[in-house]
């Protein structure tokens, strides 16, 4: 088989309608489009959402709520994702990054306390919750707020 004796499977292709070509066709004349109004005008028809003047379901439904721009989203690691460390590791947000306890976008890092820890490592993220800082602390390791 090659290229030049391929061929659509039968029934696949429909040819394309051929309007204006006579009032023998079915359509001719108007072209299917009907007498006068907005769908028979070139470019006519309505937007996206336009319900014939009724009041459009995005303006009926009640608006809710707000987004704040300006929020900041941080990435969440806990006690228990950093106890794998060894003593005296220094954990960043590269090595984080390398061990995908992160990923994404995020505009710092958030330590939580969930979990337990017996080596002391050093820390350093953009925000710290009391009990993670306690729990650190009390292993001998040391949080450093960047």
């Amino acid at each position: 088989m090659q290229l030049n004796q391929l061929s659509p499977s039968t029934g696949s292709v429909k040819s394309k309608k051929r309007v204006g070509r006579g009032v023998g066709s079915g359509f001719g004349k108007t072209s299917g489009r009907g007498h006068k109004g907005h769908n028979c005008r070139s470019g006519g028809g309505v937007r996206p959402g336009f319900e014939g003047g009724q009041m459009p379901i995005h303006r009926r439904i009640p608006k809710r709520g707000f987004t704040n721009i300006f929020k900041k989203k941080y990435a969440i690691i806990n006690i228990r994702d950093i106890k794998e460390f060894e003593t005296g590791t220094i954990i960043d947000e590269k090595e984080l990054v390398i061990k995908k306890l992160i990923s994404g976008k995020r505009d710092g890092i958030k330590l939580l306390g969930n979990g337990e820890i017996e080596t002391a490592v050093t820390v350093k993220v953009n925000k710290v919750s009391q009990q993670a800082l306690r729990k650190i602390e009390k292993a001998g390791g040391k949080v450093e707020v960047i």
